[in-house]
């Protein structure tokens, strides 16, 4: 199976040196590298001049300029368009650093058939558990993560997690050529966040199943390009503002007739998640962005 890797930069050279790298690494040796440079072209020229041009063992890095900042979810469309030949993306962030046998696993359990994208467990530095996918409430409008939390090697049920799951951490997940023919691309109206959620929930829609895979991991150093995992009274308006507005949005587009429950429901967990620690600059981001989603405003911020 021939997987292009996709991967969406902006301005993070540094980052993106070091997850080739790991991925120089992997056991499953047939793929190619494909990234999208959101930043323009100063952030073009220097992933030109410091990227190879292919990894060790001969698996070709193609650097492709984005015509604007086409957030994550159309960089990650503008990259997967070029590379049409291949049999799976790997959609991947850049500050990820996937274990060696990860990719192997994750095209080992696509090719049992009865599943056609593919997530594992995402951790964090601390060595603690970001994702093991997770199941979206639709009457809060929120996500609720599988796995967060626990220790890394914490020992995981997979069939339970597929059973579970009805999405996949977009900061690793591997989709096959049926999937992308079933499920189509991901929404670039979304521009950053929640782009992956309401991605899985229409394949789930149409009947594509969600698989897991333990044994490998992927460390992610969360929030890397955006500040989104900064202390809670430091995040900057983006992240805050498009989070909010974009779980009212996969609400309004997956399940409409929930909307009048949780549009109220999502803006209190905001209320409840910022104000208690006085993180009301935050809190203002956060009614900002909920009143957006309320409105149906979509697109860049």
């Amino acid at each position: 199976m021939h997987v292009a890797v996709s991967i969406v930069g902006y301005r993070n050279l540094a980052d993106i040196q070091k997850c080739l790298q790991v991925l120089a690494q992997s056991e499953h040796q047939g793929f190619e590298v494909v990234i999208c440079e959101n930043g323009g072209p100063e952030a073009y020229e220097a992933l030109l001049g410091g990227l190879p041009k292919s990894l060790p063992g001969g698996q070709p890095v193609r650097i492709i300029a984005a015509p604007r900042n086409l957030g994550y979810a159309g960089g990650v469309n503008f990259a997967m368009a070029a590379a049409p030949e291949a049999d799976a993306w790997w959609v991947l962030n850049p500050d990820t650093e996937p274990q060696p046998g990860l990719l192997k696993a994750c095209v080992e359990r696509l090719a049992k058939g009865d599943v056609h994208a593919v997530g594992c467990t995402i951790y964090l530095p601390s060595g603690e558990v970001q994702s093991r996918g997770g199941r979206w409430r639709p009457w809060l409008a929120r996500a609720e993560v599988i796995g967060w939390g626990e220790q890394v090697d914490a020992p995981v049920d997979p069939a339970a997690i597929e059973a579970e799951q009805n999405f996949i951490n977009g900061a690793c997940m591997v989709v096959d050529r049926t999937f992308m023919q079933v499920v189509g691309p991901m929404r670039e109206d979304y521009f950053l966040y929640c782009e992956e959620v309401e991605w899985c929930l229409r394949a789930v829609a149409r009947g594509q199943r969600l698989g897991f895979v333990a044994g490998a991991a992927c460390l992610h150093h969360a929030g890397a390009t955006t500040g989104s995992h900064a202390a809670l009274r430091d995040r900057p308006r983006r992240p805050i503002y498009l989070d909010e507005r974009n779980k009212i949005l996969v609400t309004r587009d997956c399940f409409p007739t929930r909307t009048p429950v949780a549009v109220p429901a999502a803006f209190l967990l905001a209320f409840l998640r910022f104000a208690p620690r006085g993180a009301w600059r935050q809190l203002g981001y956060a009614w900002s962005g909920w009143l957006a989603g309320v409105f149906g405003q979509r697109g860049p911020i």
